[in-house]
């Protein structure tokens, strides 16, 4: 699957921004889309990641509340919309795609783990200024 980034930028802590991923044509059942970042000196970390056949999501709890992922299936285009965000949120963002993601379904409703990396777009860059 082959990814591209759009949306990164400059703001101001507290402010907003949405990411986009434009993905090639891929089978839906076999990925998870889902987005990490990577800052100067910090290991990568997964954010979020969903599935385009069940919506099935996942949020990593640095994230959860203020991060909200969505997709266009027409478009095969998965978006994450950043809200109050901090100066910690300062990284590169990445889109991956993560093939045949677990999933579990509690109190009804479906989550995904996305584990296994198999490729990712060239990033966009999120700066957030205190």
């Amino acid at each position: 699957v082959q990814l591209v980034e759009s949306g990164g930028g400059l703001v101001q802590a507290g402010g907003s921004l949405r990411l986009s991923c434009k993905a090639s044509p891929f089978t839906f059942d076999d990925y998870g889309i889902g987005w990490f970042r990577q800052a100067p000196g910090k290991e990568r970390g997964l954010l979020s990641c969903v599935s385009f056949s069940d919506g099935a999501r996942y949020y990593a709890d640095s994230v959860k509340g203020r991060f909200t992922i969505s997709t266009d299936i027409a478009k095969n285009t998965v978006y994450l919309q950043m809200n109050a965000l901090k100066p910690t949120d300062t990284a590169v963002y990445h889109c991956a795609a993560y093939p045949y993601p677990s999933r579990q379904l509690v109190g009804g409703t479906p989550y995904i783990s996305c584990t296994y990396l198999e490729s990712w777009g060239q990033g966009t860059p999120v700066t957030v200024s205190s």
